[in-house]
């Protein structure tokens, strides 16, 4: 199989979806890899990595989608890239779609083969190839929230984790995933008062019994949510639906109950946000104010830290590029449940239930 990997061309991205290590895998198994020049510089790599690692250089995007088989990225195709979509290429990257009507609308039109990362799912209900960047972006909340809670900022001015005599910031955490649970981990040890809100009873005990004691756990309803954000200084929204939109639960009546300067960090913006006025932003442009709240909707966190990111999520997806590669879609996807729970859309048809819902499209089962 011909395996391409074009550079990201979302503002501010400098992950990518194969490292030398991956590429010198699949060549060794008899596949090509065609890589776009210079798609990795934002990690330090040189097109000279590659080649060494036995990958073809590209000079254009363009070139990359045309001949691969098969294109890993990491973020979903933008507008510019829908028309290099084609009918029974398979692309396996995030999509999120629930968040992108248009984006719905282009890969099923294009016929392609969409598996995402972010549905694949294993036998014991882990989402693998989101984990990684949950992982990175609960930390990052934390710590973008303390930052923008400094009043050069526009922010209360508050340290995160006061100091001898002076009381702490507070910090809810809807969600006690793993978005949340890092963001807890972070935040508490930076000295916060948390609150992690969950509908989860079970989650609540184990994250009862692994945090430490400056973390308390509440069961999630409008009474709890409306009591903790009130009283926060920091919002960080770590709610996940796999494959569908988040639901909102800070309504912007709820905001406008916040203290004048406190921060909203929603970590699920890519799929449209459990804050009712959230909304995405950039890298460059990461914050705006909503009723005296400063609100961050950046929606690739992790492309912040693209070293650390790209390495995280290669480590986790490679063994299913691998896979894809040497089965092809159809086979590696009937064989592979994981593979099978990301596959969304194939020549057309719709194989994802929450897609299916959301979009009303009909839904294709896979024989």
């Amino acid at each position: 199989m011909i395996i391409g990997v074009p550079r990201e061309i979302k503002v501010d991205e400098n992950r990518v979806g194969l490292v030398p290590a991956g590429v010198e895998a699949l060549v060794s198994s008899g596949h090509r890899v065609i890589v776009e020049s210079n798609c990795a510089v934002g990690i330090g790599l040189g097109n000279e990595q590659y080649i060494a690692a036995g990958a073809e250089i590209a000079d254009f995007a363009s070139d990359v989608w045309a001949a691969a088989d098969m294109i890993v990225k990491v973020k979903e195709p933008l507008e510019a890239e829908y028309p290099l979509l084609r009918d029974g290429q398979i692309v396996f990257t995030y999509f999120h779609f629930a968040a992108v009507p248009s984006l719905v609308e282009a890969c099923k039109a294009s016929g392609a083969i969409c598996i995402a990362y972010e549905t694949v799912q294993s036998s014991d209900g882990q989402l693998p190839l989101l984990a990684p960047m949950s992982e990175v972006a609960g930390r990052m909340a934390v710590q973008e929230g303390a930052k923008y809670l400094e009043k050069a900022m526009g922010g209360r001015g508050i340290l995160l984790g006061g100091v001898p005599g002076v009381a702490p910031a507070n910090v809810a955490i809807i969600g006690g995933g793993m978005v949340g649970t890092e963001a807890a981990k972070v935040a508490a040890g930076m000295g916060a008062n948390v609150t992690v809100l969950d509908v989860s009873l079970p989650r609540l005990r184990y994250l009862n019994d692994v945090m430490p004691r400056n973390v308390t756990t509440l069961f999630a309803n409008s009474g709890t949510i409306r009591e903790s954000v009130v009283a926060a200084d920091l919002v960080i929204g770590a709610v996940l639906i796999r494959g569908a939109k988040a639901p909102t639960l800070v309504p912007r009546s709820l905001v406008a109950a916040m203290k004048p300067g406190a921060v909203i960090v929603d970590v699920a913006v890519d799929q449209g946000g459990c804050v009712e006025t959230i909304r995405p932003t950039t890298h460059r442009d990461p914050v705006y104010f909503v009723d005296g709240v400063l609100h961050y909707g950046v929606a690739n966190m992790p492309g912040a830290v693209p070293f650390t990111s790209t390495f995280a999520l290669t480590n986790a997806t490679q063994p299913y590029v691998s896979r894809l590669a040497s089965l092809g879609w159809k086979a590696a996807v009937q064989s592979d449940s994981s593979l099978r729970h990301g596959l969304v859309f194939a020549h057309g048809d719709c194989y994802s239930v929450e897609v299916s819902e959301q979009f009303s499209l009909d839904l294709k089962i896979l024989l």
